[in-house]
């Protein structure tokens, strides 16, 4: 893990705004269990280190080796190979005194030396600290990037205990355990990365962003899958009141010393200056709102990685135009960024940086950022080194059991446990059936879900479909049998009972169900009837020219009387109901004939009275006196 990156002169302080909750540095946990000897038997508290790569979402088991006294802090170099564990046998962990040099220097002579793990013993009853880097690189910045083992720190009490059982012969096996250092409440994790735009501070901003250039492909797959929601955020400082008119605070600081960042060569002479930094900073800030209101949020990590590598401050590209080139080929809304930026002279606060600085502020169980570049996910402060399939694991191992994506289950930073022998796990290869599921932190067993069908049970020793559906699996595990292309099965799919030989049949339904003989129980009960018995069923057949009714076990004659007398009704009724319409046809007839006789009469009438009418009067026209 990379220190801060550069110092700010004194009068620079990190912002404590009055109304924040009083800030605090978190020390990282894991736990450390000894399995032997049986009188140290139990769960401590071991501090994870700053550096190295931690196992989280894992565990590791190793046997503790405590060196000769001469080097017993490790400060000095020990033999190639000293404390390599022997093909087959459990790895070595180094336990180491504390002081003399620096964290990184032992655990670095440990790795070399063959360990797999380094244990330092506090030499002061204090509580547990973070093992970090030396600030400045010194003959740090030739090894702290190459360990690769993880290390921690236990309290000088259990120290000194492990020492006394290693001095006297006895064999402790203790294990790291980072199962539980990540949060992982649900099937997605929130994760952000605090960083910062100058690349002129050495070692650690170019760890940093080749960190941010090799993980970008990894953190848009997350992204875009919606698996994870990523927050970049920057460190800035203030300056105080008194310095505000300074030629430090002016060439640091934006908006009238309210946001600062350290002069990116420690010389206020030449170069870039901080207040250029925070500048990028806060436009980083805005691309990735932009990006973010357009639901791309991802973009950030390319406008980062391209603004590195076209803009660099070696060839004095570090500006505005080379910034706004990146934003014009990535597609970006470059006014709105310039309106998200504000104006940096102003004697006024900016919102985003005003947000940035609070949320410095350790809150619940994070503690405060004050080195970079921090890595934060669930709300848990990563320790460790700052390498791609290090922090993968850690953003993996933040994820609900059995919820975590495919890239998290790849082979180059996890093991399938599911490959060596089932995981232990029931599974069924008639039908290819397995309750092993791989996951980050290891495999579980859980019945599974098999076209559609659910399975249930203790998924060890032994899982069974349930549910609909159920009988399509290996018939549910009961009786079923085809003979002369009839096929019978006990399978339930609903009730209590899953096996029940279905009718026509008796048995346990598991193992075998027997035909039934139903003639031999006179299931044929009319005189004239005779039985067959026929697999799953029977036939009953009637004597002579009878037709057999089941339905009321009886047999009636194919052609009797009955059937005559009903032809016999047939024809009288069709005959009378053709009488019927003949008679309605003639009355239809005669009563038209009379309506239109009548019809004819009242209009004559209008014209050539009749002899037995009155003369119709005209009343179409009247006289008026």
């Amino acid at each position: 893990m990379a220190a801060i990156l550069g110092l700010l002169p004194l009068v620079l302080v990190l912002v404590v705004m009055a109304d924040s909750v009083s800030g605090r540095f978190v020390v990282e946990k894991n736990s450390l269990t000894v399995t032997s000897p049986s009188s140290m038997k139990g769960t401590y508290d071991s501090a994870i280190a700053n550096f190295g790569i931690p196992q989280y979402g894992g565990s590791l088991a190793g046997a503790v080796v405590y060196p000769k006294k001469d080097n017993a802090n490790g400060c000095e170099e020990f033999s190639s190979g000293t404390f390599k564990a022997k093909p087959g046998s459990i790895p070595n962990f180094l336990l180491l005194d504390r002081g003399d040099c620096v964290f990184a220097k032992k655990v670095w002579n440990a790795q070399k030396a063959g360990a797999s793990a380094v244990l330092v013993a506090d030499n002061t009853d204090e509580p547990l600290i973070t093992m970090d880097l030396p600030h400045e690189d010194g003959d740090a910045s030739n090894y702290i990037e190459n360990i690769t083992i993880p290390s921690a720190l236990i309290d000088k009490k259990f120290g000194e205990q492990l020492k006394k059982s290693a001095n006297n012969g006895e064999m402790l096996i203790v294990n790291l355990d980072w199962r539980e250092a990540v949060p992982h409440p649900d099937d997605r994790v929130e994760y952000e990365l605090w960083t910062n735009s100058n690349d002129e501070c050495g070692l650690k901003c170019d760890m940093l962003m080749e960190f941010i250039k090799d993980f970008k492909g990894v953190a848009q797959i997350l992204e875009r899958g919606s698996y994870s929601q990523f927050t970049p955020h920057y460190i800035t400082w203030y300056c105080p009141q008194a310095f505000i008119l300074s030629k430090q605070c002016k060439s640091q600081c934006i908006n009238h010393g309210r946001y600062c960042a350290p002069d990116p060569e420690q010389d206020f002479s030449k170069g870039y200056d901080g207040k250029d930094v925070v500048t990028e900073n806060l436009r980083q800030l805005c691309v990735f709102r932009v990006a973010n209101e357009s639901k791309k949020p991802w973009v950030w990590w390319d406008y980062v990685t391209d603004f590195h590598i076209r803009c660099p401050m070696k060839e004095k590209k570090y500006n505005k135009e080379c910034a706004d080139s990146v934003i014009k080929s990535l597609g970006l809304d470059g006014l709105k960024i310039e309106k998200c930026m504000g104006d940096p002279s102003t004697d006024a606060e900016n919102p985003l940086l005003t947000e940035e600085q609070h949320a410095q502020i350790g809150k619940g169980s994070r503690g405060d950022v004050t080195i970079l570049p921090t890595l934060v996910v669930n709300n848990r402060q990563y320790r460790g080194k700052l390498e791609k399939s290090a922090i993968l694991k850690a953003i993996c191992s933040g994820f609900e059991e059995s919820t975590e994506p495919a890239l998290c289950l790849s082979s180059d930073i996890e093991s399938n446990e599911c490959l060596d022998n089932n995981g232990g796990c029931w599974q069924d290869k008639h039908f290819n059936a397995s309750a092993c599921k791989d996951t980050f932190r290891g495999r579980i067993c859980e019945c599974p879900l098999v076209d559609g069908v659910k399975f249930k049970g203790d998924g060890y020793t032994y899982c069974e479909a349930s549910g609909p559906g159920r009988c399509r699996i290996n018939n549910g595990g009961c009786w079923n049998e085809s003979q002369n292309g009839h096929t019978f099965s006990a399978c339930q799919e609903s009730g209590d009972v899953k096996c029940k030989c279905p009718p026509g049949f008796k048995g346990d339904g598991i193992k075998k169900c027997e035909d039934i003989d139903e003639c031999k129980e006179k299931i044929c009960q009319c005189p004239e009837c005779s039985c067959k018995n026929t697999w799953g069923s029977y036939e009953c057949t009637c004597s002579g020219d009878l037709l057999y009714i089941r339905d009321h076990d009886t047999c009636i004659s194919k052609t009797s009387g009955a059937s005559k007398t009903t032809w016999a009704a047939v024809w009288v009724i069709l005959i009378g109901i053709s009488m019927a319409a003949m008679g309605a046809y003639i009355v239809y007839k005669y009563r038209l004939r009379s309506y239109m006789d009548a019809e004819v009469r009242a209009i004559m009438s209008q014209y050539m009275p009749l002899d037995s009418q009155s003369e119709v009067p005209n009343h179409g026209q009247e006289t008026h006196s």
